[in-house]
């Protein structure tokens, strides 16, 4: 008796060949619009998260200062971890960049959805088209492209600034 046959996600990527439209409507054009959704969705999460958590703790500090007196030392080392705190949230959002990360996940996604629907519905450049699939194809592959040109670009941009 032999043992299933298991695929690794890497071997599913390159032996990925959609036999028609709706194959590729339901794997990779699903897949990818879920992805970038998600992500989005988890950069937004933690931006506010952070954000909201950085702006409360700040408010405490000009509150908490106001009662310090010769007798606080606690309430000064308070004050004192509070801004430490402030000022690494705000580094933090700075250099994981959730809020650009979100927006541009997002963009993305919408821009793939949007590609989606004029195909779906055969309008736009898909206007008049009798095998209008081919050309989908290559926009959506080349919006997913675009993004991950820019991530890239970027990931290249912030090692060589990176001091060694």
């Amino acid at each position: 008796m032999s043992k299933p046959h298991h695929h690794t996600a890497e071997q599913d990527f390159y032996n990925f060949n959609p036999k028609n439209e709706d194959e590729y409507l339901a794997t990779r054009v699903l897949d990818q619009i879920t992805w970038y959704d998600k992500k989005s969705m988890i950069n937004k999460k933690w931006f506010l998260r952070m954000k909201i958590t950085e702006v409360v703790m700040a408010l405490f500090i000009p509150f908490l200062t106001g009662y310090i007196t010769d007798k606080t030392l606690e309430l000064k080392i308070l004050v004192g971890v509070i801004g430490i705190i402030v000022a690494a949230i705000a580094g933090l959002i700075t250099l994981i960049k959730f809020q650009e990360n979100w927006i541009e996940y997002r963009t993305v996604s919408e821009s793939l959805k949007f590609e989606k629907f004029l195909f779906l519905s055969k309008s736009g450049p898909y206007k008049n088209l009798h095998d209008a699939y081919p050309l989908f194809v290559e926009r959506f592959e080349s919006l997913i492209s675009s993004s991950t040109k820019k991530w890239v670009d970027y990931v290249s941009k912030s090692d060589n600034t990176t001091p060694n």
